[in-house]
């Protein structure tokens, strides 16, 4: 029987769920413990300081993505994830020893942002 709007009760569950559960990952927290630019690049850790096998799903997924460098962005757009999560997922987990961020300073000429950055994120976009 069709819930409100015409659909399935089950599917609106599962849409709040979805909706909900990424952030309930990150205990309710929005932003990540320092500044990470979305297009840093991220490495899982070679060795990393714990067995992967008892981290989180979210945790081993960003995990084997990593294994090559991905930006944060990416991390975001192929898991499927709001990127404000992945920004405080990859943070966490930078700061717990799995990930290894590759991130420069953002530097600015008279108060406008680096144009080779903005190149660069273009470019990562339109890879997307």
């Amino acid at each position: 029987m069709p819930g409100p709007g015409g659909r399935p009760p089950a599917r609106e569950e599962e849409d709040a769920s979805s909706l909900v559960r990424p952030y309930a990952v990150t205990g309710g927290r929005t932003k990540p413990r320092y500044d990470l630019a979305i297009e840093a690049l991220v490495t899982a850790a070679p060795y990393p300081p714990r067995d992967v096998a008892v981290l989180t799903p979210e945790y081993r997924a960003i995990m084997d993505l990593c294994r090559s460098a991905r930006s944060v962005a990416e991390v975001s757009a192929m898991l499927r994830i709001p990127l404000g999560v992945a920004r405080v997922l990859v943070a966490d987990m930078a700061v717990e020893g799995l990930l290894r961020l590759h991130q420069s300073r953002p530097t600015t000429t008279g108060g406008q942002p680096d144009l080779r950055l903005l190149e660069r994120v273009l470019s990562g976009l339109r890879k997307l």
